[in-house]
């Protein structure tokens, strides 16, 4: 998936659970990232953001401690 496509729908997933309290939306956007987006979509996710790829929503980063981490492969 290119990065902008990858940074539009995390940012996407975080503007629909802004209207939340604030500990909810961080919930919500790791919930739901854990849950839909396959393992190469959250490996890349976590690769951009320990690259510190400009333009994710400030609840994205907040949520990325809690979205469930990927499995390395020997």
């Amino acid at each position: 998936m290119t990065p902008d496509k990858l940074v539009y729908m995390a940012n996407q997933i975080a503007t629909f659970f802004k209207s939340k309290p604030h500990d909810e939306g961080v919930a919500g956007v790791a919930g739901h990232i854990s849950d839909f987006w396959d393992p190469r979509m959250r490996k890349q996710l976590f690769d951009m953001i320990a690259d510190g790829h400009d333009g994710f929503e400030p609840l994205v980063l907040e949520a990325a401690p809690a979205i469930r981490k990927v499995k390395e492969t020997a």
